[in-house]
């Protein structure tokens, strides 16, 4: 039987679609989307946040769609083990809601930017980077705020744990601390991503580097 993956849909978000169909036509996994005033996952296995602009980006990315109803159901989850994986948007809403430390900002420049970025799979195996240690490959980007940040303290910590999964294999558009393009918390549960996965699961589309985030997932959920 197929695993249930929580897809949340925030006012604004503008890649839940992609997301769906990337999970949708991923073997062993199921779509569920679930909207942001919801308070429950229901029979969810995993959750994921889509990127886009949630509430209009105002105050900070992610800050207002933290506080949303159904933030309470996805931090339980999270704490509980259950995977939980944030892309762009999604990563911001993790760290405004403290699953993940550090914080994304401007992009270096202060230019939006929409672009094909290499990454490297590194770092701890995470549900979502099983099958991908060590690859190098091709996610687009799209974002203003993708410049990760933290403290030297927390930097530190992150490279000793191996929590940094994602790195830019050239120098990060976004002036990225460290080149991080994606971060996971201590437990390896959660992990955010700045580049997009989603959108390259065919090769219709530009190439097909993202399905091994996916069926790295089915695989743990089997």
């Amino acid at each position: 039987m197929a695993k249930n993956v929580a897809i949340i849909t925030f006012p604004g978000s503008n890649c839940d679609e992609d997301l769906r169909h990337a999970v949708d036509q991923t073997q062993g996994l199921k779509s569920m989307m679930v909207w942001h005033k919801q308070t429950q996952l229901g029979q969810a296995d995993a959750v994921m946040l889509p990127g886009g602009f949630s509430y209009g980006d105002y105050l900070r990315c992610g800050a207002i769609a933290r506080f949303s109803p159904i933030m309470s159901a996805v931090v339980e989850s999270a704490r509980s083990g259950a995977p939980v994986f944030g892309i762009c948007n999604g990563f911001q809403i993790l760290t405004e809601s403290g699953l993940l430390p550090g914080a994304l900002i401007r992009n270096a420049g202060l230019k939006f930017i929409c672009q094909d970025s290499r990454v490297k799979v590194s770092g701890r195996s995470t549900p979502f980077t099983r099958n991908l240690s060590g690859q190098t490959l091709t996610f687009p980007i799209a974002h203003m705020e993708g410049n990760y940040f933290t403290d030297a303290q927390t930097l530190r910590r992150l490279e000793d744990n191996g929590q940094v999964v994602f790195r830019y294999s050239e120098c990060a558009p976004n002036g990225s601390l460290a080149d991080i393009a994606g971060i996971c918390n201590e437990a390896g549960n959660v992990v955010g991503l700045m580049p997009h996965p989603e959108r390259v699961v065919e090769e219709v589309l530009g190439g097909c580097d993202g399905v091994g985030v996916f069926t790295s997932l089915a695989e743990v959920l089997s």
